[in-house]
């Protein structure tokens, strides 16, 4: 079959069914592969589980594997998807893939900063692109400065730290109340009943393949799953950005005229069809460099592209079969538009990034050394400085136990008497 042409400008209404009909093929392939990827971890068993569990125990550690993660696949979608995905199928705690989920926001900035670097040449339209390029880099890193410890001091006060209690509240108040009621609400879903039958037929394909031991059947099927989850967004990606891409730049023209919270609105549309923040984000370099925008302009879309990307979490949880899985992709997106609350309603606070993104530019332009400074003190150095300085707290669920136990015991009874709840309640000293 003939490719139709590649420029969106001349797009007839044929080609844009057939590149909306692909659109739709990619998605489903997409749900395919993280339903099967959550089948292939239940696969593995109980052993893989929990070694994969205590992998996970240090949110230091959480938060460096999401973002060299996507930071090496080229997409937080896919990082998200993958946590969401484990989660619902039991393999990941919930507390500890909030880490995960927050460093995958800052792996995403290294492909826009990666195009900013074809300007290098020139060094003025390089400080420039930069200047503008590094909003998104510090936004983001501010924001895991903020809600990062402020997560992890409130879940060793409380058990649950703030996102994820809200997240939680949200997810029974969406599916009407109780895990039951989201057990339910997904036992209905349409999107999960199509892909289902894909997804069964390709385990029970994997489960007969002769060539592989029982305890090693789970490894073709997890990397065909990530395969599947992996060109099906590169595929969607490339296939709406034929497209929307020659039409996006004059359009963000006309709308950062305007006021800025309709960028953001425009930022997580963009975002959302497009399925991948660093293509908005990336989009915006051409623009820096030819001095038609500015990183005060840029900044809306900027936040508004990284509420778009939780979309795909959000789709991925949809086949997840589990509360747990809808809870934190709601994370996600509490945590990126926790991000804006924070940083855009003030005008004080919105210029920090900005003003700090601008300095590191101007700091790189003196010495090219400050780039990879910068790259390896985020990305590599200050995780681990984390890594080595976090210790576990004491298991507190025992202490609870034996402290409930001595409170509700009265004097006068035995501890023979009361080694079973019906014993302590038959005994004739309770009271």
């Amino acid at each position: 079959m003939p490719h139709p042409p590649l420029e969106s400008s001349d797009l007839s209404r044929g080609t844009v069914l057939y590149r909306l009909s692909l659109f739709v093929l990619f998605v489903f392939i997409f749900l395919v592969g993280v339903k099967l990827f959550g089948s292939a971890i239940s696969l593995a068993g109980g052993d893989f589980a929990k070694s994969l569990v205590e992998g996970f125990q240090n949110p230091f550690a959480g938060l460096a594997i999401g973002i060299m993660a996507t930071a090496i696949m080229q997409s937080s979608s896919a990082t998200t998807s993958l946590v969401v995905t484990m989660v619902g199928a039991g393999t990941l705690p919930l507390g500890n893939a909030i880490p995960i989920i927050m460093g995958a926001n800052v792996g995403t900035t290294i492909t826009c900063t990666m195009v900013a670097m074809t300007h290098l040449g020139d060094r003025k339209t390089f400080a420039r692109v930069l200047g503008c390029t590094n909003v998104h880099d510090i936004f983001n890193i501010l924001t895991v400065a903020i809600l990062f410890p402020m997560e992890m001091i409130t879940q060793r006060m409380f058990g649950k730290g703030v996102l994820e209690q809200t997240a939680l509240a949200l997810t029974n108040f969406f599916s009407g109340g109780g895990s039951s009621g989201v057990s339910s609400a997904l036992a209905f879903n349409p999107i999960d009943a199509c892909v289902s039958p894909a997804n069964d037929f390709l385990i029970q394909f994997f489960q007969n393949l002769p060539f592989f031991a029982d305890n090693w059947k789970a490894l073709p099927a997890v990397i065909f799953a990530l395969f599947l989850i992996l060109f099906s967004l590169v595929r969607i990606t490339a296939n709406m950005k034929i497209l929307m891409a020659d039409k996006m730049e004059d359009w963000l023209n006309r709308v950062l005229k305007k006021h800025g919270y309709v960028g953001i609105v425009i930022g997580a549309l963009i975002t959302m069809l497009v399925q991948s923040s660093s293509i908005t984000t990336s989009l915006l370099v051409p623009m820096y460099a030819a001095g038609m925008l500015s990183a005060y302009n840029a900044f809306p879309l900027l936040i508004g592209a990284n509420i778009g990307t939780t979309i795909t979490g959000l789709l991925a949880s949809t086949v997840s079969g589990s509360s747990a899985g809808v809870t934190i992709a709601l994370v996600h997106t509490l945590f990126n538009v926790g991000g804006m609350l924070i940083f855009y309603p003030i005008s004080g606070m919105r210029k920090i990034p900005i003003w700090l993104s601008e300095q590191l530019a101007l700091l790189i332009l003196k010495n090219r050394l400050w780039a990879f400074v910068f790259v390896i003190g985020v990305f590599f150095v200050i995780p681990g400085i984390g890594i080595f300085l976090w210790s576990e707290p004491e298991p507190t669920v025992p202490v609870m136990d034996s402290e409930a136990s001595t409170t509700e015991m009265p004097e006068d009874v035995s501890p023979a008497a009361t080694s079973t709840p019906e014993a302590a309640e038959n005994s004739p000293n309770s009271p």
